[in-house]
């Protein structure tokens, strides 16, 4: 394996990558479906797709939207609309996610109220979490991290107790299950994303699940500017008796909220529905290629903390989480990167510039010891086992040179 070391030495670029793109056949004639009916607005592919996410994922309605961020705006703001929360009202978000999670939190002109993390599973810390509600509180943003669902049995428990709503942020966990159910019908609506490098992947887009049709009928029209629901697609019109087209003639330039152009094509729903039907094959490599780094890299176990799985649950591996126990990261990590794996941060928030004013890292231990330690690599199905062993090869040689005192960057 001389000549793939070699290369890898000489790359400029990542050559294992954290995520991948792998368009095959039925992908290809999927969107050359989409270009030969000669429709790019939603249409009968966004609907295949949606209704199939939906099924996998044990819910009624899913809605198809351009990000994950936007399926997490559109949630958020159709509980306020309709629940009547007010500006202000408080939503508890994990101190360990990406700022989106935070942020559409802040668009809605609601306060998040960060909650530090479990320090092996990385999910929100019920215990904490419970201890942050006042009576200002309205729900809860459980994100199920690099494939693995929260803590949401103890999480349902408490939101009912307290009546919270739940928003599954389950943008980098699709098609796992806790305790039987799969994420995304867990709370009262659900997020995915399906952005490049994601699990299922359309280049972008986002999905929100949930089983209470008011929700839907909310959601679908925020993502079109606020349209009255008698009219969002430019099928809505078609085929009606003449009472029922005048009336739907006078209402499909209605804007009953305000809402947003988060709508998406049937080219990116294509990719979808191909995805979506070859996800058990793609599934069963990330979780044969995270079960070879754990088995490899336990040696180093006195080093490392690698991914635990939460009883009753499964894990998908969107990416292969690693803290380092009692040093920062960035030596290793730069050793790596050096050598061609990509690397990268375990999702810091409570240390960014942006939220300064309003949080500090502090406050937040296990967050600040994740952000300062933890980081990710690629374990996704398009990695080959010689991709793995040289991977591995590379903690190796950087343990190796560190416990005979020479350095690691000349390895």
């Amino acid at each position: 394996q001389h000549w793939y070391h070699d290369i890898m030495k000489r790359s400029t670029h990542p050559v294992i990558g954290v995520g991948t793109l792998n368009l095959d056949a039925r992908a290809r004639e999927l969107v050359n479906e989409v270009l030969l009916n000669n429709r790019l607005s939603y249409g009968p592919m966004s609907r295949k797709l949606e209704a199939d996410f939906a099924k996998v994922h044990g819910c009624r309605f899913a809605v198809l939207s351009n990000s994950g961020t936007s399926a997490l705006q559109i949630a958020l703001q159709t509980l306020k609309e309709l629940h009547g929360w007010n500006d202000g009202d408080e939503v508890l978000v994990p101190a360990v996610t990406f700022v989106a999670t935070a942020n559409i939190v802040l668009h809605n002109n609601l306060t998040p109220v960060f909650v530090d993390v479990e320090s092996d599973m990385y999910g929100i810390d019920p215990d904490l979490m419970e201890r942050a509600i006042t009576p200002k509180t309205r729900a809860v943003i459980p994100v199920h991290l690099f494939g693995m669902p929260c803590d949401m049995e103890r999480i349902q428990e408490i939101a009912r107790a307290h009546d919270l709503k739940i928003v599954e942020d389950s943008a980098e966990t699709m098609f796992a299950s806790h305790k039987g159910r799969p994420v995304g019908s867990l709370g009262d609506i659900g997020c995915f994303s399906t952005y490049v490098a994601h699990i299922l992947v359309t280049g972008v887009g986002g999905l929100s699940t949930t089983n209470n049709p008011d929700y839907a009928v909310c959601m679908r029209s925020l993502l079109n500017h606020g349209r009255d629901s008698i009219y969002l697609s430019i099928d809505d019109d078609a085929d009606l008796e003449s009472e029922e087209l005048k009336m739907v003639v006078a209402r499909r330039f209605r804007f009953i909220r305000r809402g947003h152009s988060f709508r998406v094509t049937e080219m990116e729903a294509a990719l979808g529905v191909a995805a979506l039907e070859s996800a058990d094959n793609m599934i069963s490599r990330r979780r044969f290629n995270a079960g070879y780094l754990t088995r490899e890299l336990s040696r180093f176990e006195d080093r490392l903390q690698l991914p635990t799985i939460r009883p009753g649950c499964e894990h998908l591996f969107m990416m292969y989480p690693i803290v380092v126990r009692d040093e920062a990261k960035h030596d290793l990590v730069n050793f790596l990167e050096q050598r061609g794996v990509e690397t990268r941060d375990m999702l810091p928030l409570v240390n960014q510039p942006v939220y300064a004013d309003m949080v500090k890292e502090d406050d937040f231990p296990v967050a600040k010891w994740i952000n300062n330690n933890g980081f990710y690599v690629g374990c996704h199905q398009d990695l080959s086992t010689v991709d793995l062993s040289y991977m591995v090869g590379l903690f190796e040689r950087y343990y190796r040179s560190s416990k005979s005192g020479t350095s690691p960057q000349k390895q």
